[in-house]
This record gives structure tokens, sequence and C-alpha cells, in this order.
């Protein structure tokens, strides 16, 4: 099951970057030629938003099979920078940046219309998209 869950976790955040720089663009852009905030633009950071939840429920169940996840914790693992990276800091840096982008997504909603639903895509997204580049494995991505 590790075998299937792994790659697709990993292509999946291929498309889940693009999604998300997608949304974040369009909305960007959007607001910057003064439009006003429409059922597209909520329907855009919807995508986003389920991305990234499916995204997050692949990572949960990725991270109680994998060898390097949650029976890889340990003081040793804490010392080693890669081990310290996919057992602890990866996942928790992800379930906050896909809080942060619920949480963007909730406040657009309630806001919808409005120069603030605009905001809060731009802001919530903006820094979910930066905590999810912060903690990606890179140098397991760069090998192929």
């Amino acid at each position: 099951m590790y075998e299937i869950i792994k790659p697709f976790h990993s292509y999946l955040a291929l498309a889940l970057l693009v999604v998300l720089i997608i949304s974040i663009m369009i909305v960007l852009m959007s607001k910057l030629s003064k439009k006003p905030f429409a059922a597209s633009h909520l329907k855009i950071a919807l995508i986003a938003l389920i991305s990234t939840h499916i995204q997050l429920l692949l990572g949960l169940v990725l991270y109680f099979i994998s060898p390097l996840g949650f029976s890889n914790l340990s003081g040793a693992v804490m010392k080693d920078s890669f081990g310290r990276l996919q057992a602890v800091e990866h996942p928790i840096t992800m379930i906050i940046a896909v809080v942060l982008i619920t949480i963007g997504y909730s406040k657009a909603k309630k806001a919808f219309g409005t120069d603030k639903a605009y905001n809060a895509v731009l802001i919530y997204y903006s820094i979910g998209l930066i905590l999810i580049l912060s903690r990606l494995p890179w140098q397991v991505w760069m090998k192929g």
C-alpha cells in the first residue's frame, strides 16, 4: 500500500502547487483589475481547498504506514535533519498550511462580493503556499 500511496502523494503535491499558484494568480489579477469578487473566484478557491484536503488525507495515511513517519519518531530521528523533516516538520507544517487555506476560504465565503474576500484568499492561500514550499522534502523530489 505504501508503494502506491507515496508516488501518488508526490504527484498530487505537484498538482496541488499548480492549483494553488493558479488560484492565487487569478484572484490577484482580478483584484488588481478591480473586478468584483464573483462566484468563479470562490469556485477557484474551492478547487484549491479541496485539493489541499485530499492531499492532507493522503499524507495522513502515508504518515501512519510509512517507515519514515510516525513509526520513525524517536530521539535519534530528532538529531537527523532529514528524519526530523519527514517525521515532524513536514506533517505539522502541512497541517498548519491546510488550516490556513481552510480559514482563507471560509473568510472569503463570508465576505463574498467584497474586497475582503480577495484579501482572505490572497493572504491565507499565499501563507499556506509559502509554508508548503518551505517544508517539502526537495531532496527526495530532486532524485526523481
